[in-house]
């Protein structure tokens, strides 16, 4: 049971990352672009990870997990909000 359980999160994981990088390519502007990858990208990070945790059943593995979701959660807000910072710095000075 603990098995599908795993299962199921890391495929909603690996759908939410195809779901990112598809408003990678569809969608118009920069923001919008960076909003749909960072959103999706977390998210699908997160129950991927989640459902890797579950699936080795050790709690240092686990913590281990949790510790490379929270580093990857602030680099990406950092790398976004300097990513929208340049280029909102680029647009006032034309």
């Amino acid at each position: 049971m603990i098995e599908v359980i795993a299962a199921t999160l890391m495929l909603s994981g690996l759908i939410f990352f195809l779901c990112g990088s598809i408003g990678l390519l569809r969608l118009p502007d920069l923001y919008s672009r960076l909003h749909a990858l960072t959103k999706a990208d977390n998210l699908g990070l997160g129950l991927l990870l989640a459902g890797l945790a579950l699936y080795q059943r050790d709690l240092l593995f686990a913590l281990k997990l949790i510790l490379i979701w929270l580093a990857v959660l602030a680099a990406s807000s950092a790398s976004a909000y300097l990513i929208a910072q340049y280029s909102r710095r680029q647009d006032t000075d034309r």
